[in-house]
């Protein structure tokens, strides 16, 4: 008999229900060491795709071929997260099947994903100070600097809806992501499950908050370097608005309650309302 390489459907939404009950057992201090580290992962994973993407995305005639090469680095990230190991807020939105099912409270659940979100948010932001701080955003004749401001400028300047959808689209993928890994029972097939999720969600432009948490904060700091900000050609009222509240209310906020019922909702929830039988 073949060896089995991978679990059906109803066997992942068995496996993520496990798997999400034991991250609420996880000490306060693991989960936000470990939030730290996925922070810091998914960073990378930003950094990296900016600086293969950054001359691309500068031109609309090469925008999609940019964004299509900037999601084929950054599920890296993600698989640093899976199998290297961290706590991951976005993946753990699906904490609500054991939720649902009883099996842990929500008291245990908010705070895993307080912990977590916190140390996601702990992680990209050192990775965007000591990138900024090490001159790596003068490549490309500071043009790598310039087009890291313009991205935050433009996660900034969406609308509370606007984001909140893409969030929502963005999430449902990661999800999914985790999911089909968590189903693959090598690594190879680990890598493969996450690659083509994730590469469909940064090629399309959707919103993850924990991303966010490197590509804003890696904008605000680089305005402060005039040659940057000059290669970004934004007006000086856009570099303004460009800030921690428009962060915090205008993107991150919106962005997360999108992340939490893409990934909550239509993955968690669904996979178990149809599997919850049987």
């Amino acid at each position: 008999m073949a060896e089995k390489c991978f679990l059906s459907p109803r066997e992942i939404t068995w496996a993520m229900v496990e798997s999400c009950e034991r991250k609420a057992t996880l000490s306060t201090s693991a989960q936000f060491l470990l939030g730290i580290l996925a922070g810091v992962y998914i960073a990378f994973a930003s950094e990296g795709s900016n600086m293969a993407a950054f001359n691309l995305l500068a031109k609309p005639e090469t925008f999609g071929l940019g964004r299509c090469l900037a999601g084929a680095i950054f599920p890296g990230g993600l698989m640093l997260v899976v199998l290297a190991g961290g706590e991951l807020f976005t993946g753990n939105t699906m904490m609500a099947m054991p939720l649902a099912l009883k099996k842990i409270s929500l008291v245990s659940m908010m705070r895993n994903w307080f912990w977590v979100y916190l140390g996601n948010l702990v992680g990209s932001l050192l990775i965007a100070h000591m990138l900024c701080a090490s001159g790596l955003f003068n490549a490309g004749n500071n043009l790598l600097g310039g087009m890291s401001i313009k991205i935050a400028y433009g996660k900034v300047s969406l609308s509370f809806l606007q984001a909140f959808y893409l969030g929502i689209l963005c999430n449902w993928l990661v999800c999914l992501a985790v999911w089909m890994a968590a189903g693959a029972l090598s690594v190879t097939g680990k890598i493969f499950a996450i690659f083509f999720p994730i590469w469909l969600f940064i090629t399309s432009g959707f919103e993850h908050c924990v991303a966010n948490m490197y590509y804003i904060p890696a904008g605000i700091f680089a305005k402060d370097n005039p040659a940057w900000s000059a290669a970004s050609g934004l007006s000086d009222q856009a570099l303004a608005s460009l800030g921690w509240q428009s962060f915090a209310l205008g993107n991150l906020l919106p962005v997360t309650l999108g992340n939490i019922v893409g990934g909550g909702l239509f993955v968690g929830l669904a996979y178990l309302g149809a599997y919850r039988k049987n």
